[in-house]
């Protein structure tokens, strides 16, 4: 049996959106690269405020506080939701119905590190993993977060190869938007889904059946620009 682990959304526009969740090792590795970063800065820190005396001590240990809590924030925050370690290995982070991460967000599931740690190892972050579909520790849990694999770009996108033509009748700024989305986005929706939105018009449209698809997105065209 084929354990499913596929992050599935459908948005308010109704196109399904997909993404592939980290397993545990590329999250390890991840974390490995940017704890390897973070003590290569400690040391070249240490080393340059070494000969402040106890300013540079107290100097040394709010870096440390700041590079310990707010490393990962800054990276998600700044850098797509990908701190270096993440961007090596291709993963980001996310909201769970795959929208880009927020600051309040980031830094909840960067501040729950203190209790995914516990008590060693970070064993409570690694077991909660192990045991969430989407292998998501504490933090993530808490913030509704998820490390996915990062999408590749997409390609751009190809209007549909029908002639363009005007619509039946005056259309009001939301349908316009709405049929150019329709057409924009045609090969995201299923053809079953877009022939169920096409019969929501067919009052307005002036042919039947599977024709309905192929006649908005001439409409969708013609309102681009007859491109």
């Amino acid at each position: 049996m084929t354990i499913q682990t596929q992050v599935l959304v459908e948005t308010p526009e109704n196109i399904d959106l997909q993404a592939v969740p980290a397993g545990l090792v590329p999250r390890i590795l991840a974390y490995s690269i940017d704890l390897i970063i973070k003590v290569i800065v400690q040391m070249v820190l240490a080393m340059v405020l070494f000969f402040m005396g106890l300013a540079g001590m107290g100097i040394l240990l709010i870096c440390y506080f700041l590079l310990e809590w707010f490393y990962p924030v800054f990276f998600e925050m700044f850098y797509g939701g990908q701190t270096p370690g993440k961007k090596q290995l291709g993963l980001v982070v996310v909201h769970d119905d795959l929208t880009p991460i927020a600051w309040g967000t980031s830094i909840i599931r960067n501040l729950l590190r203190a209790a995914d740690s516990l008590p060693l190892f970070y064993f409570f972050g690694l077991f909660s993993m192990l045991l969430t579909k989407h292998f998501q520790r504490l933090g993530d849990l808490a913030a509704g977060t998820l490390v996915i694999y990062q999408q590749p770009e997409a390609r751009a996108r190809q209007l549909p190869e029908v002639d363009a033509h005007p619509p039946p009748a005056a259309l009001d700024r939301d349908d316009q938007i709405a049929i150019i989305g329709f057409t924009h986005r045609h090969e995201q929706i299923s053809g079953d889904r877009q022939q169920e939105l096409a019969d929501i018009l067919a009052p307005m449209l002036p042919v039947e059946g599977r024709h309905r698809i192929a006649y908005l997105h001439g409409i969708g065209r013609w309102l681009l620009g007859g491109q």
